[in-house]
């Protein structure tokens, strides 16, 4: 299966025509914002599905609108087109691409690629391992929240959820964590490939072991070295 080594290639294909668009932008009903290059990433991925995977179905952040239906579906591919838009449309490198297929709720492949930063990592990739103290932690943390931290450990906070995941997988995160929630297009990439890399995963405060995430619910979180 090269559905992920094909999406690389197109977003490097394409990575300049991305980034010229990070400054035309709006903001969505959450506040958040969306960005044209969002949207030509999305569509990048979109037209290669239909022009080679007929038989798959989309579920992305920026097409709600299909995710439940597709959700039934045999075939998926679950994409978050640019995580982390913040950083991208702020001018910052530290925003990703997550990809995520699976075929009759059984996990096939994911990719978490940071394109500004040349780093990628796919399924069956086997990368250079780390020994850190640092722990990632979601940037939807309150300041209160915040100060209820654990003491012990050295705090990132980064605003990338691909970001996070790939450094946890890697060992340059001792832990990353998300304990008020996130969609599954933000997590469920980085939740297999730590599983593939032998971490600690929980979902809900549950062991997890690589299921189907509905895209309409939000999920808590933990990923850690073990």
């Amino acid at each position: 299966m090269r559905i992920c080594e094909d999406i690389k290639e197109l977003i490097i294909a394409n990575l300049q025509s991305i980034i010229d668009l990070r400054q035309d932008k709006v903001s969505k009903e959450d506040g958040s914002y969306v960005s044209k290059g969002d949207l030509l990433c999305e569509t990048l991925v979109k037209e290669y599905i239909t022009n080679n995977l007929p038989n798959f179905y989309l579920i992305s952040e920026e097409s709600p609108e299909q995710n439940n239906h597709n959700f039934e579906q045999e075939n998926i591919i679950i994409l978050d087109p640019i995580d982390g838009t913040e950083n991208f449309v702020s001018g910052l490198k530290e925003w990703g691409v997550a990809v995520c297929v699976y075929q009759g709720g059984v996990h096939k492949q994911s990719m978490l690629a940071m394109p500004e930063l040349d780093s990628y990592l796919i399924t069956g990739d086997k990368p250079k391992r780390f020994n850190s103290r640092i722990a990632g932690i979601s940037s939807s943390l309150t300041k209160e929240e915040i100060l209820k931290l654990q003491p012990g450990f050295e705090y990132r906070i980064i605003g990338c959820c691909v970001y996070n995941m790939y450094n946890v997988v890697i060992g340059a995160y001792y832990s990353f964590e998300n304990p008020k929630g996130a969609k599954v297009w933000d997590i469920i990439p980085g939740l297999n490939l730590a599983l593939e890399n032998g971490l600690s995963v929980t979902v809900n405060n549950q062991v997890y072991h690589g299921e189907l995430l509905r895209p309409d619910q939000k999920y808590i979180f933990k990923v850690r070295q073990k």
